[in-house]
């Protein structure tokens, strides 16, 4: 019985490996979409070139100018959709197949790719995604044609939830860190 409980559990731990589909699949679709967005980027310099053209309209430079801003809100929001990829793949790899040596090694790694728990990673995904939601927010303010007193008031409230939504994320971030130097703090005084 015992021989069995160790192959069952053998193949129940390298069932892990199955996450490597997620990892190898989001790392993909990441490079795929910095890709688009640098190809995006390519296209928006070369067209924005067109903005000193002296033979250009004030009205023709005033449509360019907002196509490009606009163009650079959605080029940004590509960047973001990446990372949140790349972290969630790194994340993944870390947590359920092994750390990153790299990642843990190195003094000029940043360490917000270093996951130590879903926590970690959920907390990274969120504000990442808060940004993304932020980008996409100021790429629909701009488009927005405020025809009623009501749609000022949506964009207000809208603006108002965002900055809440920052201020608990930060809040949060800051208490965590606050814990953490207070464990350490403890653990310098027990260890003395």
């Amino acid at each position: 019985m015992r021989f069995l409980e160790k192959i069952f559990e053998g193949m129940l731990w390298n069932s892990r490996f199955a996450v490597l589909a997620a990892v190898v699949g989001s790392l993909l679709a990441g490079i795929a979409i910095f890709a688009m967005a640098t190809v995006d980027v390519v296209y928006l310099v070369i067209h924005a070139l067109h903005y000193a053209d002296p033979a250009m309209t004030d009205v023709a430079r005033k449509a360019l100018h907002d196509g490009t801003v606009s163009h650079i809100v959605e080029v940004v929001d590509g960047y973001l959709l990446a990372t949140v990829l790349l972290i969630f793949s790194l994340g993944l790899y870390e947590l359920f197949i092994s750390d990153i040596d790299q990642a843990h090694g190195s003094r000029a790694s940043s360490k917000i790719l270093v996951i130590r728990n879903l926590d970690d990673l959920k907390s990274r995904l969120a504000k990442v995604i808060l940004m993304i939601l932020i980008v996409t927010l100021f790429e629909e303010a701009l488009n927005m044609k405020l025809s009623s007193p009501i749609d000022l008031v949506y964009m207000g409230s809208s603006i108002a939830l965002i900055a809440l939504a920052l201020y608990f994320s930060h809040a949060a971030e800051h208490g965590v860190r606050e814990q953490e130097s207070e464990e350490v703090t403890a653990t310098d005084k027990a260890a003395h």
